[in-house]
């Protein structure tokens, strides 16, 4: 079954070529079916490469899938065009009256701030609260993870010495997790970060459990245990390029930047990077959308707060 997107969307050519499965709205309507929706908050200042990265991840399944694209309306951004801000996505102003079946919130490059200090903390925490009773699958990535757990768990994130970016191995220490079916014993993903989450405030929290690990990266997925919240601290939707643009990046900028680790052969940037972690990215999402979001969503997206129990804070990120 294919991803439903908008007619005009930049990213409907490229998924195209890619053989991805792609349905235009005109086509969708005339399908009697009731698509899984998905809301996909994007944070990233490159916008219009994250729809891409995460669309032909959502459109490697075999269901059909509505990805609603959302930005922060208390934040502007100037890295994309304001046309299609405008034409491709809502403000959550604009959905909060919503149901959805789940919602994807990507990392952002704000990681040297305490979250209290980033423009739009308070509209996210608002996202945050309002996904409890009406999403009912949530799947935050790096930043948007640590902040996740901040907000409901006051789980702090540490400054890194040295930025954790390249591709590192994992692996699966929670053993029958619908999430990892047919993961390999060890595998790649990608991080680029400056901070991180440790393992004692994990495990200290009885709400959370942590499924996939790594001695090089650090702590990897953690999910609530009732699954419903998945925090995955790495970047699977990268594609094969991601990482040698931000290395060009910060090295034509002359900011202090160490080679990807595992990225280019032979630790050679000047030749082309090597993609470890594609199955993997394919099967973590195909695996969310079919066991935590198709099998678990109710039908009628309006009994989810009815399946809901909101987790009620203190300041201190205690149950009240």
């Amino acid at each position: 079954m294919p991803i439903k997107i908008p007619n005009q969307l930049p990213a409907k050519e490229i998924l195209v070529k890619e053989n991805i499965f792609v349905m235009d709205e005109n086509r969708a309507l005339k399908q009697d079916i009731r698509a899984i929706r998905i809301a996909v908050l994007n944070l990233m200042p490159t916008k219009i490469a994250t729809e891409i990265q995460l669309l032909r991840l959502l459109g490697n399944t075999a269901l059909q899938v509505e990805p609603v694209l959302v930005r922060m309306d208390s934040h502007e951004s100037k890295n994309t065009p304001k046309e299609h801000l405008m034409t491709f996505y809502k403000t959550f102003d604009e959905i909060r009256n919503d149901k959805f079946d789940g919602l994807i919130i990507t990392g952002a490059p704000v990681e040297h701030l305490p979250f209290e200090e980033v423009d739009y903390w308070e509209e996210l925490e608002e996202v945050f609260s309002w996904a409890y009773t009406n999403v009912f699958a949530h799947f935050y990535i790096c930043w948007a993870a640590q902040a996740a757990m901040y907000h409901q768990f006051r789980i702090p994130k540490y400054q890194l010495p040295v930025k954790k970016f390249g591709t590192f191995p994992h692996r699966v220490i929670k053993q029958n997790v619908k999430l990892l079916r047919g993961f390999d014993d060890i595998f790649y993903a990608p991080h680029s970060r400056h901070t991180e989450i440790r393992r004692e405030d994990i495990t200290n929290e009885p709400n959370l459990e942590i499924l996939v690990e790594s001695s090089d990266a650090g702590i990897y997925i953690v999910s609530t245990t009732d699954g419903r919240q998945l925090f995955v601290t790495g970047h699977t939707e990268y594609d094969s390029m991601t990482l040698k643009k931000e290395y060009d990046r910060d090295i034509a900028a002359k900011l202090p930047i160490q080679i990807p680790v595992n990225y280019y052969p032979d630790n050679d940037p000047a030749q082309t990077p090597i993609v470890l972690w594609r199955s993997h990215a394919n099967l973590l999402f195909a695996n969310w959308i079919n066991y935590y979001v198709y099998q678990e969503t109710p039908y009628d997206l309006d009994q989810i707060s009815q399946n809901t129990n909101p987790v009620p804070l203190s300041y201190d990120g205690r149950y009240l």
